[in-house]
């Protein structure tokens, strides 16, 4: 799988909750974490017994209008509205942010504007964030690295993809000329 992810949130004021979302983004690999006007700082986060600030970038931005990705990366908001997309029929970008909303709470106006993608869970009613994050990630995983499903019920039928190799740099050698 190439491409990269981030996760966020939005407004979040639970430590717990934070700190929960945290440590499935870094048991997930994610490269980076991101707040936006949270009401919070990142270092209250409870519950990340993974430690994730010694091993994943934090960003906060005190207002969505400061919010800022890198080039090419799709911010996916994860939030329950009549247009969001099923998250089983979402097809993942290969560089994406995913956003979460605060606790009873939804996305902020402006960060549902800024988003690329707005999926959902179908669930029957909201879930925790961390849960949501879980699941969110898991499908990521699932649809982008490679696993297939058994034909048969139970076991392990598909074989796991190999590690992917990088080959040879695409860029010539420079060409060293001779001092004079």
């Amino acid at each position: 799988m190439r491409g990269y992810f981030g996760v966020g949130v939005d407004g979040i004021s639970k430590p717990m909750n934070l700190g929960n979302l945290v440590r499935i983004a870094n048991a997930f690999e994610a490269s980076f974490f991101f707040s936006i006007a949270p009401r919070l700082k990142l270092s209250d986060a409870q519950s990340d017994t993974s430690h994730a600030q010694g091993t994943l970038p934090f960003y906060s931005f005190s207002e969505a209008a400061d919010f800022r990705l890198p080039l090419g990366c799709r911010l996916v908001g994860v939030e329950i509205t009549d247009d969001a997309v099923d998250l089983p029929r979402f097809r993942h970008p290969q560089r994406a942010a995913y956003v979460f909303g605060a606790e009873r709470f939804s996305l902020s106006p402006q960060v549902l504007a800024a988003c690329d993608f707005v999926v959902k869970i179908p669930t029957r009613f909201s879930i925790n964030v961390g849960m949501a994050g879980a699941i969110v990630l898991y499908d990521r995983l699932v649809s982008q690295g490679g696993y297939e499903r058994p034909v048969k019920t139970g076991g392990s039928g598909a074989a796991i993809p190999p590690l992917h190799k990088w080959g040879a740099p695409l860029a010539k050698p420079r060409e060293t000329k001779p001092r004079a």
